[in-house]
């Protein structure tokens, strides 16, 4: 990967996994500080677009965090975008985008420690994984 650090952006629900990254920054817990956070009322709300969109502007991955299914406070937003998230694991291989770059999780706001190490974990893999290059491709 040379020096570059991965880069993931990281759309995550304001109830849950929002405050589950608060709780593990005030509990001290060490985590790479690769994630661009992104907060969203709801996982419900994000535009599929947008997620494309991060990825062929050359983020290396793309999180997408909300609360546990049975749990949203919007009812059923959290599986809205379960159901788009599937639809764009099939959607990605068509820009030449790997599908393991783009991750759902379920991380409620109590668990400081699943966020960290989800977050340490991603960078891990994403670095495996390899840099982004799609970006490098369109310019050229």
């Amino acid at each position: 990967m040379g020096d570059r650090e991965p880069t993931i952006i990281a759309f995550v629900c304001n109830w849950c996994t929002y405050t589950a990254a608060d709780l593990a920054g005030t509990s001290r817990l060490v985590q790479p500080p690769n994630v661009r956070m992104i907060r969203m009322m709801c996982t419900g709300m994000i535009d599929t677009k947008y997620v494309i969109k991060a990825l062929l502007e050359g983020a290396d991955a793309v999180l997408i965090s909300g609360c546990h299914p049975g749990d949203c406070h919007y009812i059923n937003g959290n599986l809205k975008a379960r159901r788009r998230v599937r639809l764009l694991k099939e959607i990605l291989p068509r820009f030449g985008i790997d599908e393991r770059r783009l991750k759902m999780t379920w991380i409620g706001a109590s668990e400081g420690i699943d966020f960290a190490n989800t977050v340490k974990e991603l960078v891990a893999e994403i670095k495996q994984l390899g840099l982004n290059d799609l970006r490098q491709k369109m310019i050229l």
